[in-house]
Order: structure tokens, then sequence, then C-alpha cells
């Protein structure tokens, strides 16, 4: 069965031209005009990944994108054509997985769709359910079903959030840099500065503050970020 990919733009140029290509690349597009549609498209057909403009009438991608996120970690790809620091930095907060700046080159478009999904796929397939929970005092994070626990209670936060700290906790006591996070928690090279692994950072500590003296999320000055443990 052809992998389903909703595309979220009220540009029928633009949908027509992604449709020629997808379907040439063998997917099963669906397509919806505007925010509201977008919800019920894909509640309806359970797309592979979602490729989501940001301007849209109804409900625009950022409303579309945190609702999706409510109940989902499906790959969220962000079309904007503002091309602002802001936008994308907001996107990646928000959960999305990549973003491409209009105007651009659909065969780009497939390639990111084909890197994100290889991505999101491989790492579903590869990896196995114990390694997709790490324990520590009064913490939890599984990343199976998206749950962060916190001193024996559930507490809400982002995918990203939780798959960032998932990936530091993951590697205790290692400093990672901000673009090594970026490139390993968000898959991708991000063109910009890196202020959104800071943002990130800052919510998890006040999720996470006072909760354990055995661990903590550490700033390593000019080099990065570290979940530091007990020896």
């Amino acid at each position: 069965m052809p992998t389903k990919i909703l595309v979220v733009d009220d540009d029928s140029n633009i949908c027509e031209l992604l449709r020629l290509y997808l379907e040439k690349e063998g997917f099963a597009p669906v397509f919806a005009r505007d925010g509201r549609a977008a919800i019920e498209a894909f509640q309806q057909n359970n797309p592979a990944l979602v490729l989501l403009d940001i301007m849209l009438p109804e409900l625009d991608g950022w409303q579309v994108c945190r609702e999706i996120r409510k109940s989902s970690g499906v790959p969220i790809i962000m079309l904007t054509a503002k091309g602002e620091v802001f936008d994308k930095v907001l996107g990646l907060e928000l959960g999305a997985d990549d973003y491409v700046t209009k105007p651009f080159d659909a065969k780009e478009i497939i390639a990111r769709i084909k890197a994100v999904l290889r991505r999101s796929g491989s790492e579903a397939s590869a990896a196995e359910p114990a390694l997709k929970e790490v324990r520590f005092d009064k913490l939890s994070v599984n990343l199976s079903n998206y749950e962060l626990r916190v001193d024996g209670k559930k507490t809400d936060a982002p995918p990203k959030e939780m798959e960032l700290l998932f990936y530091l906790a993951s590697n205790p006591n290692r400093v990672f840099t901000r673009n090594q996070l970026l490139d390993e928690v968000w898959g991708f090279d991000y063109y910009g500065d890196s202020r959104t692994i800071d943002v990130h950072v800052k919510r998890l500590r006040e999720k996470l503050e006072g909760v354990s003296e055995k661990w903590s999320l550490q700033t390593v000055w000019s080099v990065g970020y570290k979940f530091a443990t007990e020896e």
C-alpha cells in the first residue's frame, strides 16, 4: 500500500506540483486546503507524514501542528514563505521535524520527505522496547508512548522536549554541543541560530528542578549540555 502523505496548503498550484512529484515517487498524497480540514484529514487518513504550510485559512499551521502533537508523533515538515529564524525556531519548538522555505524545489521536498521517513522508520524498527525508556531516580522518559514521569507523576511535555531529554539521559555525563543535539534529535542540519536548544533545556529545567540530587541537566559553558549523574 502506498505511503500516505498529507499536504496542507491553500495554493492550488503548489498542491498540483506536489501531487505530480509525490505520485511519481510512489506516495499517495492527501490534500487539505485549510487548518480545520487538515485536522479532519489527519484523523481520517492516518498519514505517515504531514507537509504543513504555516499561512492557512481557518487555523494556521502553528495551531494545526499543536493539535496533531497532542495525539501523534507523526513526522511534520513545515512549509514557510517567510524564511525568518523565528518561524523556524517556533516550528521546531512545537514539534516539527523539518522545515522548507518557499519558494522550494519539488525535488528537495521529496528528498526531505524520504530522509525524515527513513529516520523515523529506522528508529521505529531498529529500537527494541527496552531501549525506548530511560529511568533515573524519580525520573522516567518513555518514548514508546511518549510519557514523561517526574517524581512518580505524569508530566506534560512536547515530543521534542522528551526526545531531547531521552537522548541526553541515554548518554549520561557526555557533553553535546547544540549543533550535535539538533542533528541527533531533530535529524537535520539547522540553518540559523541554535537557540531552540536553549529554549527546550530551559523548559525542561522548569519541569525537573529540585526533583533529585542524583542527576541534573547541566550547562557546560561555551560547549553545550549534558545529563549529569552520580558516578
